[in-house]
Formats: structure tokens, sequence, C-alpha cells
């Protein structure tokens, strides 16, 4: 039996918003790789978190696109979008707002000035750039979807979501992302070099007179209503169970994980099963399918618990990495190999 249940009399319904929402995602999709060509996997993951309502943290060298992808999703989905390009120096009220006092008119009284947060599709460019105190001005945002300026909770666009950058090999003068900020992002996305085929194509379809044009897919509101679709989206009680096995395995803490001791400092929370149950529906809507499979579990792995777990210090030494322990886990729990 299913386990989101499904009233009888509903379930037709269901199954025709959700065939409607694959054949928009479809579109979308053509749409995004007119402009971003060859990624499949990583337009589908940062797809997946908007469906699910979550933000996405994409680790990539420079030059890869992920500032164009932004921007393309911006027009696709229909979102209003803004761009921070975090520094050093950036202060917390750069990225939310502030007071100033205005004179206008021969009163005197303080105007709320917005800041780029007020937006609804947030990218955070080079976020790691920004000191501790900066990168906190982002966490009650991504949480609570509303920021408290000068007492006074201020609601944020609606849908919203946050896209950062990170590069992964540039450390110096960065400030490493926290835990508890990273566990906000539902997934991480590697963005690797694209294979010489799809290099060929971005070089013909980039350096020419002019450059494919985007259409909006989706509003809004559509957008909203699309992720109302995935929550009534149907989960098989085995691919729960499996999303349980998984998540298990990977805290050292707990008996399920003892394979792992000594490996892990620490694994992942809730929010992690939380993040693989959204987040395998997506797949499953992404890919035309009416409900997830244990297949999707394995699939999303690596991209929704790599930043949620970190290696012992014995384990760096032995040169051990997260995405192998992880697909090693898949391995033992669900009998599937992880996607790369």
């Amino acid at each position: 039996m299913p386990y989101t249940a499904v009233e009888p009399q509903d379930a037709a319904k269901l199954v025709t918003d959700i065939e409607a929402l694959g054949e928009k995602l479809k579109a979308a999709k053509a749409s995004i790789n007119q402009r971003f060509i060859g990624q499949d996997r990583v337009v589908d993951l940062v797809l997946a978190s908007l469906l699910c309502g979550g933000h996405a943290l994409l680790v990539g060298l420079p030059g890869l696109g992920k500032t164009r992808l932004v921007d393309t999703l911006s027009t696709v989905m229909g979102l209003n979008g803004n761009r921070i390009q975090f520094t050093p120096d950036l202060m917390p009220a750069d990225i939310l707002g502030s007071e100033v006092l205005d004179g206008a008119e021969g009163t005197r009284a303080f105007r709320f000035i917005e800041g780029p947060i007020f937006c609804q599709l947030l990218m955070a460019d080079e976020i790691n750039r920004a000191s501790p105190r900066t990168q906190s001005a982002l966490l009650q945002a991504m949480q609570e979807r509303e920021v408290t300026i000068a007492g006074k909770h201020r609601p944020l666009g609606a849908p919203f979501h946050v896209l950062a950058t990170q590069n992964p090999i540039e450390q110096e003068g960065t400030y490493p992302l926290p835990e508890a900020q990273l566990d906000r992002f539902l997934v991480q996305v590697d963005v690797h070099y694209p294979d010489r085929a799809t290099e060929r194509d971005i070089l013909l379809a980039t350096t020419g007179a002019s450059e494919a044009q985007v259409h909006g897919v989706f509003t809004a509101g559509e957008l909203l209503a699309a992720q109302a679709v995935l929550r009534r989206m149907p989960v098989g009680e085995q691919v729960v169970e499996a999303i349980l096995d998984l998540v298990r395995a990977c805290r050292p803490d707990e008996p399920e994980g003892a394979a792992l001791r000594g490996q892990l400092s620490w694994g992942p929370g809730p929010r992690a099963a939380q993040a693989l149950m959204l987040t395998v529906r997506a797949q499953a809507l992404l890919d035309g399918r009416l409900a997830p499979s244990v297949a999707d579990v394995a699939a999303l792995a690596r991209p929704v618990l790599i930043h949620r777990m970190a290696l012992s210090f014995a384990a760096r030494a032995r040169g051990e990495s997260l995405a192998g322990l992880i697909d090693a886990a898949v391995t033992r729990t669900l009998g599937l190999e992880a996607a790369a």
C-alpha cells in the first residue's frame, strides 16, 4: 500500500495533475537546455530543489555556467530573481536591507529599503567568501521564508529559493559554511567539466552573432501549485524504509552505521530523510513517473547526503572520500549503485 494515502475519488485527479505537470517540466527542461547545454543531471537536481520548495548549493569551478543556469531558471520558472556577489566586506544589511531616516514632505520618519533578498530566486554567488556574520543573515530566510529587521517580521517572496555557488578549489580568504547552514540546502549539486561533444555544442551556441533565447514555462503561482502536487504524490512503504535504512546507515553512532564508525565525525540528521522523501518524488515527476522507486533513493543519495556528513581526521588521512562512503552505504543497504 502507498505510504501517503490517496482517497479513491482523488486518485484520478492526482494522476491527471502529475501527468500535466510532467509535460510542463519537459517543456521547462527543453527551454533551459537551449542556454545551459548538456548538463542534464545538474538541471534535474536544481529543478528538483525548486519543486520541493528547497534550496541548492552548486559546487563547481568558475566558468561552468552556474550563473547562467540561475539566470535561465529565473526566466523559465517565471520567478523574480536577484544576484548577490558575496565578498569579505559584505554586511548583513547589504543583503536584508535597512531603515533610513526619510525627511520627505516635511516629516521625519524611518523608511525601510528592501535588500536583494526580497525576491523569489536569490543567487548567492561564492557564498563562502562572506564572513560568518553575513552568512548567518541567510539562515532565518532559508528556513522561515522571512527576516526580522528592527524587531519587525518581514515575509519574503513566495516561493522563495536560494541557489548558492561555491568554488571547490580556491579556498584562500573564504569562510567554510557552518553545518547548520549546509543542512538548510536541500541538495548539493556538483557541476563538472562538460564532455567533449557537449563542449563543442557550447562553443557553437555561445560564440556566434546571437544566442538562443529562453521563454517562460511556469509562473510563480504554477510553481507553488506544482510543489503542492509533489507533496500529494504517493510513496511506497518500500521506498520509505529504503530512505530510513540509508540515512541511519550513514550515522556512525547508530547501530546501523557501525560500518562507518571511525570514518565519520557525524552523519545526516532527520532533515536528510525529509530531503530524500521530497527529492525522490521530484525525480519521478521529472522522469514522467507516477511514484518514486528505491532506485531514486540510490540516485539521490550523494546530492542529498554529501553536505550533511563529515569525515573523521583518520579517514581524511587515509584518503577516504564522502562520495565513496555514501556509495558503499547505498550498496550495503539498498543493493544498488549510487549515481555519480
